[in-house]
C-alpha cells in the first residue's frame, strides 16, 4: 500500500537557470510552484549542460555535460540508488546529445524509477530518429505531456503513443502584479504612444523584419506607434552567427527611416520586465515564420495577461487565437500584418473585447493553477505502480 501522507520526491531533467534558455525557465517556474503545493519535498534538478559551466543553486543535485554519454550513464545509476519518487523528463531535441538527443534514450532504459516526459516540441515531419526517440521516451514513461490540444492527435497517429498516457497542459504564465498600462507607459516613457511589442531571444526564425516593414504603413496612421523588440540573441544563435541578424533588422529599420518608430531594447529580461512590457502593450506581435510550431512560450505569456495579439497562423497561434482571442496574419507578408495592427488601433472596442475574451483563457494558464495539474498527474502516477512495468535485465 502506497503512504500517501508521505511527500513525493520529484526531480526534474532538463536544463536549469542560469543558463538561458526557455525550458530552463519553464523548469524553474514550475519547481518554484511546487514548493508551494502540500505533499512534496522541494524538487531538484538534474541540469544539462552545454559547452559552458553555470553556477548553480543548490537546487540543482547533479549535472550531465550533454555531449558525455558517461555522464548520462553516471545520472542514471545515482538516481536509482536514491528516494526519487518520479522524475520529470523535459524533452526538446537540441538539448540532449548524440544524433537528436539519442543519448536519452539508454538513459531511461536503464531507469528503475518512473518518470514522465513534457515534449516542447512535436514535430508533423519528424525524422524517422525523432520519431523512434519521441516513441520509445512515451512507451517506457508512466505519462506524456504537450501544451497544445493540436499535438495530441500528433503524438497518437504520428508517434504512435498510446492515448491513454497523454495528458495536455497548457503552458504556465507567471502571476506578477504591476501597474496599469498607463502608468508603465509613463514609467518606460511612452506616454501617449501606441505600442506594438515582441519579447524572447532573437533569431531570424522569428520573422522580426516583417513587423519591421509592416510598421512602415502603421506609422502613417499612426505616426506615435512605437513597436519594441524585447529581447537579446538567442545564445546560440550568437555563438554562431554573432549579432548579424540583429544588425540586419537595425539597418532595415533606417532604411525605411522608422528609427523614431522601432526600439531594440538589447537584454535578458527579468521575469517582472517581461510582464511589464506585455501589459503596457496595445498590441503583442509574433510574426514567426514556421508553420509546425507548436507551442510558442512569448505567446502563452501574451495569452496570459490578456493582450490582443496578432501572429502568423503557426499551429499554437491558431489554436490559441481562435474564439476571438487575435488575428492571424500570412507568413512573410508584412501588409498583412500592417492591416491586422490597423484595424486594431482603428478600433479600441474590438480591442477591449478581444482582451476580455484572451483573457478569460490566461488566467487558467496562471503557474499556480497548471502546477496543481501537474501535481495531480504526479500523484496518480505514483500511486499507480502498475502503470510502470519494465523488464530488470
Amino acid at each position: 500500500m502506497v503512504d500517501t501522507n508521505s511527500n513525493r520526491n520529484i526531480v526534474f531533467l532538463g536544463t536549469s537557470l542560469p543558463r538561458e534558455c526557455g525550458i530552463a525557465t519553464f523548469t524553474q517556474d514550475l519547481l518554484d510552484e511546487f514548493t508551494q503545493i502540500k505533499g512534496f519535498d522541494k524538487p531538484r534538478i538534474i541540469a544539462v549542460n552545454n559547452n559552458e559551466s553555470y553556477s548553480y543553486k543548490e537546487q540543482v543535485m547533479m549535472q550531465i555535460d550533454q555531449h558525455e554519454l558517461s555522464d548520462y550513464n553516471e545520472a542514471v545509476d545515482h538516481l536509482n540508488l536514491t528516494d526519487v519518487d518520479l522524475l520529470v523528463i523535459q524533452h526538446e531535441f537540441g538539448i540532449y546529445g548524440g544524433e537528436s538527443g539519442e543519448y536519452l534514450i539508454p538513459f531511461v532504459e536503464r531507469l528503475r524509477i518512473p518518470y514522465m516526459v513534457i515534449f516542447h516540441t512535436v514535430l508533423t515531419k519528424p525524422t524517422t530518429k525523432q520519431r523512434l526517440i519521441m516513441n520509445r521516451l512515451a512507451e517506457l514513461s508512466v505519462k506524456v505531456v504537450t501544451m497544445a490540444q493540436s499535438t495530441v492527435r500528433d503524438l497518437i497517429t504520428i508517434y504512435d503513443i498510446d492515448a491513454d498516457k497523454i495528458a495536455f497542459i497548457h503552458h504556465g504564465v507567471p502571476d506578477v502584479e504591476t501597474e496599469s498600462r498607463s502608468k508603465l507607459k509613463e514609467q518606460y516613457g511612452f506616454a501617449d504612444r501606441k505600442i506594438i511589442s515582441t519579447f524572447g531571444f532573437l533569431s531570424p526564425g522569428k520573422g522580426i523584419e516583417y513587423g519591421i516593414e509592416a510598421m512602415r504603413g502603421v506609422v502613417t496612421q499612426h505616426p506615435d506607434s512605437l513597436y519594441i523588440i524585447w529581447g537579446k540573441t538567442h545564445p546560440v544563435v550568437k555563438q554562431e552567427k554573432g549579432e548579424a541578424y540583429r544588425q540586419k533588422l537595425m539597418d532595415l529599420v533606417k532604411k525605411l527611416e522608422l528609427t523614431y518608430n522601432v526600439l531594440f531594447v538589447d537584454k535578458l529580461l527579468t521575469q517582472e520586465e517581461v510582464i511589464q512590457s506585455l501589459v503596457m502593450s496595445d498590441v503583442y506581435m509574433t510574426p514567426y515564420l514556421g508553420k509546425d510550431q507548436a507551442v510558442s512560450g512569448t505567446l502563452a505569456y501574451g495569452v496570459g495577461y490578456g493582450r490582443v495579439i496578432v501572429s502568423t497562423p503557426y499551429r499554437y497561434a491558431e489554436e490559441m487565437l481562435a474564439e476571438g482571442r487575435g488575428l492571424l496574419a500570412d507568413f512573410r507578408d508584412s501588409s498583412s500584418l500592417e492591416a491586422c495592427i490597423l484595424k486594431l488601433l482603428g478600433d479600441p472596442a474590438l480591442v477591449k473585447e478581444m482582451e476580455a475574451h484572451t483573457l478569460a483563457l490566461g488566467r487558467t494558464m496562471i503557474w499556480g493553477e497548471i502546477a496543481k495539474s501537474y501535481a495531480a498527474i504526479i500523484q496518480e502516477s505514483i500511486a499507480a505502480p502498475d502503470l510502470f512495468k519494465r523488464s530488470v535485465i
